[in-house]
């Protein structure tokens, strides 16, 4: 069995394919081309929780589209996002350094929830899970968050850090799912793929 992932992560290629499924990958343009079905950006007050579900389902069926008009084979479409909540705000990507900086300074000290949706839709049936894990950092000095953020793997990820990575370092305490914080919860996505028939 296979499918497709909507998504540029690599860390979403890395865990599906420690999962032992087998994808191809549909690629969403961005930037000034970028598809409004996918746009990121938070309704004004829009809950956290809702938000990721919204947005995981969008690049699910926009991914489905895409697979109709490129009269691809048609197999399930999955589709993840993660979002931050700290204090009842959404934390995305950060746009710039300034930002990555501004944010890892927010996160010190301080327990944030990490939400991960994923969506799978096939045959215009959708279905969707979310992980929620609590994430607590330990007090960050700003000479290390620069550091950090030179480095440039806050870039590309939500809250500005990869628990995967560097940033491993400033997590005192996880309560939740590994995998979700980097971005794809296996156990969940695992129990969702089961809905469509995949056996592990």
């Amino acid at each position: 069995m296979r499918l497709y992932l909507a998504s540029r992560s690599p860390r979403r290629r890395e865990l599906l394919t420690q999962m032992g499924i087998a994808f191809d990958t549909i690629v969403f343009r961005d930037g000034t081309r970028a598809d409004s079905q996918t746009d990121e950006t938070p309704h004004p007050g829009e809950d956290p929780v809702a938000y990721v579900e919204r947005i995981a389902r969008a690049k699910a069926e926009h991914g489905l589209k895409i697979i109709y008009e490129r009269k691809l084979p048609l197999r399930p479409v999955l589709s993840a996002d993660t979002t931050l909540e700290l204090e009842g705000q959404i934390i995305g990507k950060p746009v710039d350094m300034a930002d990555a900086v501004s944010i890892l300074r927010r996160l010190s000290g301080k327990t944030h929830r990490v939400l991960t949706g994923v969506a799978v839709t096939h045959m215009e049936r959708t279905e969707y899970v979310l992980s929620s894990s609590e994430v607590t950092f330990r007090e960050l000095d700003i000479e290390e968050i620069r550091h950090y953020v030179m480095s440039g793997e806050p870039m590309d990820k939500a809250g500005a850090y990869g628990i995967q990575g560097r940033a491993g370092m400033f997590v005192e305490h996880l309560a939740g799912s590994f995998s979700g914080v980097m971005g794809l919860p296996v156990c969940e996505t695992g129990e969702l793929l089961k809905r469509f028939g995949w056996r592990f």
